[in-house]
């Protein structure tokens, strides 16, 4: 990539980050329109699919270096995509994207996690209060049946403000 064509890719993030609400943002990642947050995605093996305000879903296809010496996806990477669902969730209705930081997260296994099957995870925002929000998330295997669900509360990351 030349370097004006980097500046170029530069400015127009840069001006998604400033313009676009939370949901926008989110669905700007899962088009790949936008660059990744941070590379924890292609390591646990998840995809964002869609976002719209109050929810967002993930595709995840957890890797067999997730697993436990049992041989089934440890209950830590569960937890962890169940907090980037409840925590995108929450930032989908930002009027701009906020990283949340979880508060608390309450999990619920009920079945075991396989790697290289493909799982539909769902985040839900239910209270988008300004302080502290509420959300849920359920994994769900290929039969739609859950697998694990949370609920957390998370709040904005005060430090990505604009203005």
């Amino acid at each position: 990539m030349s370097v004006e064509a980097g500046q170029a890719a530069f400015e127009e993030t840069a001006r998604m980050w400033d313009a676009l609400t939370g949901a926008e943002l989110i669905q700007a990642m899962a088009d790949g329109r936008f660059p990744q947050i941070s590379d924890i995605n292609d390591h646990i093996g998840q995809v964002i699919t869609s976002a719209e305000p109050g929810r967002v879903d993930i595709s995840w296809t957890p890797a067999e270096k997730l697993c436990n010496p049992g041989g089934i996806v440890h209950g830590g990477y569960i937890a962890m995509i169940l907090d980037n669902a409840v925590c995108l969730a929450g930032s989908s209705t930002c009027e701009h994207f906020m990283p949340m930081l979880t508060l608390n997260l309450n999990v619920d296994y009920l079945r075991a996690v396989r790697a290289g099957e493909t799982y539909t995870v769902a985040g839900t925002c239910v209270h988008p209060g300004s302080t502290r929000m509420v959300a849920n998330a359920v994994i769900s295997d290929a039969q739609g049946r859950p697998v694990a669900q949370a609920s957390a509360s998370v709040l904005p990351n005060k430090a990505f403000a604009r203005g």
